[in-house]
């Protein structure tokens, strides 16, 4: 049991890593869509649905071994970034916001798998995603990068409206889709089949 766990583990969570790395990429195609040197990306998305979808603990394991293998180097942040160098990046707190956003997104669930709390655990993960990295990226500009001139903490805000409208909607289709998911595909999988069981 313990072996077909994490062998189903591991598949999931490695297709998570990938698809957090297709959608941190989106501005490599269209540049236009980075405001305030913050890019418009699909990771809050594809963080909420892992956490949804892989629960609380495997989901933020998920987004951990994302942000780590970054870290060691391979280009799967925004804009191919990648490297230790990162941690000094005034968007970093939005990559290691996805931890808290996947593993509460699932607390929630995990309680009620209802579609109204599978959306309003999305949008509670989007806030947290939204108030940690703001809140990280004006301490970076105001202690150890160069702020724009001008910066100010309102100024930092007001740079998230722009992909608000965005995220509210992505986050309500991924509560929907990682409803749908549960209640059409994974409770009948090997895959709830062995958690049930572990």
């Amino acid at each position: 049991m313990k072996k077909g766990l994490r062998t189903i583990d591991l598949t999931l969570s490695g297709m998570f890593v990938a698809l957090m790395a297709v959608g941190a990429n989106i501005t490599s195609f269209v540049p236009f869509m980075v405001i305030g040197g913050v890019p418009i990306t699909l990771q809050t998305f594809f963080a909420i649905l892992a956490g949804a979808v892989l629960g609380s603990r495997l989901g933020a394991i998920t987004m951990g071994v994302y942000a780590f293998v970054g870290l060691a180097g391979a280009p799967i942040f925004a804009k191919f970034g990648g490297g230790f160098a990162s941690l000094l990046s005034p968007t970093f707190g939005f990559i290691l916001s996805f931890i808290f956003t996947a593993y509460v997104t699932g607390k929630i669930i995990e309680r009620k798998k209802s579609l109204p709390v599978y959306i309003s655990a999305a949008l509670i993960g989007m806030a947290i995603n939204y108030v940690f990295g703001t809140n990280w990226m004006y301490m970076a500009y105001k202690l150890w990068f160069t702020a724009p001139e001008g910066f100010t903490y309102q100024m930092a805000w007001l740079w998230m409206v722009v992909p608000l409208p965005k995220d509210i909607f992505l986050s309500v289709f991924a509560g929907m889709m990682a409803y749908r998911l549960e209640h059409r595909v994974f409770a009948r999988s090997q895959f709830r089949k062995i958690n049930r069981a572990a």
